[in-house]
């Protein structure tokens, strides 16, 4: 990794875009899985399926990978604004490249007005990312941020499991406990520390005006995000039965994000 550093670090942009292209050859790749008989029937479910099976992909990586380098080198939660390594950098570059991708998915098909939440989401993030590969700076703390991909496993199986219609399975009922327990204590808990380290640092922190605001605007958004889903998964209201009209679409799509 220490080899493929400088490179990256001259080329931050292109390193982006390839990582990228590797995200979408594994969305290539990944559709050759079989998928569930109600997902396959429905347009919106098997687009939904394929992007959620490429960002699980991501989760599982980068969620891990983030844990593991801030567990190694615990300075990078103490120090989020100049300490790096190799494998900090590259991680960045890779996740980068999937949030561009993943952006590249829903404007192409055809789903931004549906998906506009995560667009705004991948905008801001990206600009964090790109900001930190091409300075070197606050890489610490974009890999803090992504401990809330290790929450992102548990969400995108909750989707997975509602697109294939299995509520009420055993599956489900565990992970929507899991869920919130890794949503407290990866994406709050990162979110909020984050913020709280940009506030006691923000008279020296280079662009700690652009930061704060950026993190108030993701906190708000992950704060709603989690009234939405306790209310979804624990205090459920009754609603009428989906059935294939001239709302289908529609229905499906607020029922997946709730």
């Amino acid at each position: 990794m220490e080899a493929l550093l400088p490179v990256l670090q001259r080329h931050p942009g292109l390193s982006v875009l390839v990582c990228a292209l590797m995200f979408r050859v594994a969305h290539r790749l990944l559709q050759n899985l079989p998928v569930p008989k109600v997902v396959a029937v429905d347009d919106f479910r098997s687009w939904k399926w394929r992007n959620l099976s490429v960002s699980m992909v991501h989760s599982l990586l980068t969620g891990t990978w983030a844990v593991t380098c801030v567990f190694i080198w615990p300075e990078m939660a103490t120090n989020i604004h100049s300490f790096y390594t190799a494998p900090a950098y590259i991680l960045i570059c890779i996740s980068s490249g999937y949030f561009v991708q993943d952006a590249g998915d829903i404007i192409l098909t055809g789903h931004a007005r549906g998906s506009w939440e995560f667009l705004i989401h991948h905008v801001l993030v990206l600009w964090c990312f790109l900001y930190s590969l091409y300075s070197h700076l606050y890489v610490a703390g974009a890999v803090v941020a992504l401990f809330v991909e290790v929450n992102s496993v548990t969400l995108h199986l909750r989707l997975m499991l509602k697109l294939a219609s299995q509520q009420s399975s055993p599956l489900y009922q565990i992970n929507k406990f899991l869920n919130v327990f890794t949503y407290v204590v990866f994406r709050l808990s990162a979110q909020f520390y984050l913020t709280y380290y940009i506030v006691q640092n923000y008279s020296w922190m280079d662009k700690g005006g652009y930061f704060l605001v950026t993190m108030t605007l993701m906190n708000t958004m992950i704060l709603i995000y989690f009234y939405r889903l306790l209310r979804a998964d624990f205090f459920p209201r009754s609603r009428p039965s989906m059935a294939l009209n001239g709302t289908h679409n529609n229905n499906i799509k607020k029922f997946l994000t709730e």
